[in-house]
């Protein structure tokens, strides 16, 4: 392939076919992710009988183990080189073994003291710490590498947002109502035969986006070792700033979709209340639709600010309403569209920390 063919695919437009499919990754991720991010803790504490203290550490754990493998999933993938590609070949791959691992995180075997305890952190580790940092990685470091058009990047990335909203929606509506379905009073059967559901759909999701997907941006066939991938980053200041924004904003969402059942709960009374609040989430698909048109407005940047901003006002609502169940609801949903502005932005802005680092050191590390 001459070098000018090969940049015009680099810059190629994006079919809605791939850009669908390219969703798709992420509306499989959230409909296993959420379920542990969002009823993990309460599946423990009310469900398998593990004391909130010992759930807690075992979330932790998880926490610190996805950080650290995220660093090594980044030179797993750059040291990567299929037929398929650097990053798409992991759709494939971690499908089957991403939904088996959160089944069994919602597995409760008939065991008790220390046993239990291992079974659940092993498990549950395995799923949101180490598989599940797999596929994220894969989902953020193909996207430079599916076309070099900031405007088809951003394009794709909507796409994206709005299957993560789609899957968000499905688990936080549906999860409960299905356990008390599928269980029929018994919650541990039901929490198996939902995540199975759920497991399954997001294995076909994950090897419909495998299948539709292409990378075109050339990548160098000569892998980088770990320390000058690291060296990459060195003096990207960008890449710094988005990575600690980014990290601090999540550990913040995943706080408040950790505590929405207890809220509900204790707060409101009714713990079937926290369907309606998760539920209301797919309405961020709003705030997803209009990113292209601010970012043409504004920038990626200040699109970034402007949904904290909105966000913060929600979840400052929130603290200040009580129990008024329509106040609640007005401030979750004003969280809602400010947190799905904020959280798709840092996704797009990745690939242009990776292109500044291109420049600035001569070393492309899409997943560094």
């Amino acid at each position: 392939m001459d070098i000018r063919k090969e940049a015009v695919q680099a810059n190629a437009k994006l079919s809605t076919l791939e850009k669908v499919s390219y969703s798709f990754t992420d509306m499989a991720g959230n409909l296993l992710y959420v379920s542990m991010s969002s009823y993990i803790l309460y599946f423990y504490t009310d469900v398998f009988d593990i004391p909130v203290s010992a759930a807690g550490m075992i979330i932790l754990i998880a926490c610190i183990v996805d950080a650290v493998s995220a660093i090594f999933w980044g030179s797993i993938v750059d040291h990567t080189h299929t037929k398929w590609g650097q990053s798409r070949p992991y759709f494939l791959w971690l499908a089957v073994p991403f939904a088996l691992s959160t089944f069994l995180a919602f597995t409760a075997p008939n065991i008790s003291g220390v046993p239990k305890l291992l079974y659940a952190g092993i498990t549950y580790v395995l799923a949101a710490g180490v598989i599940y940092t797999g596929i994220q990685t894969t989902i953020s470091a193909i996207l430079p590498n599916l076309t070099l058009d900031p405007t088809e990047r951003i394009g794709a990335n909507s796409y994206r947002m709005v299957g993560s909203l789609i899957g968000s929606f499905v688990t936080s509506t549906f999860t409960l109502p299905l356990v008390a379905f599928f269980g029929n009073g018994n919650d541990k059967h039901g929490f198996m035969m939902t995540i199975a559901i759920f497991g399954v759909a997001a294995i076909l999701l994950l090897i419909t986006a495998f299948k539709n997907m292409r990378e075109r941006v050339p990548v160098s066939q000569k892998s980088l070792p770990f320390k000058q991938s690291l060296k990459a980053t060195v003096g990207n200041v960008p890449w710094y700033l988005l990575v600690i924004s980014f990290a601090t904003f999540w550990i913040a969402q995943a706080d408040r979709n950790s505590f929405s059942t207890y809220y509900a709960k204790y707060n409101l009374g009714n713990t079937e209340l926290a369907a309606v609040f998760n539920g209301l989430q797919v309405l961020g698909i709003i705030s997803s639709i209009a990113i292209p048109f601010i970012v043409k407005i504004t920038n990626k940047t200040a699109t970034m600010l402007i949904g904290l901003g909105i966000g913060a006002v929600g979840q400052t609502m929130m603290a200040l309403v009580g129990g008024n169940f329509i106040l609640v609801i007005v401030s979750w949903l004003i969280g809602v569209l400010g947190s799905a502005l904020a959280m798709s932005m840092p996704f797009a802005m990745l690939a242009d920390t990776v292109d500044f680092g291109e420049w600035k050191t001569g070393v492309r590390a899409p997943v560094s």
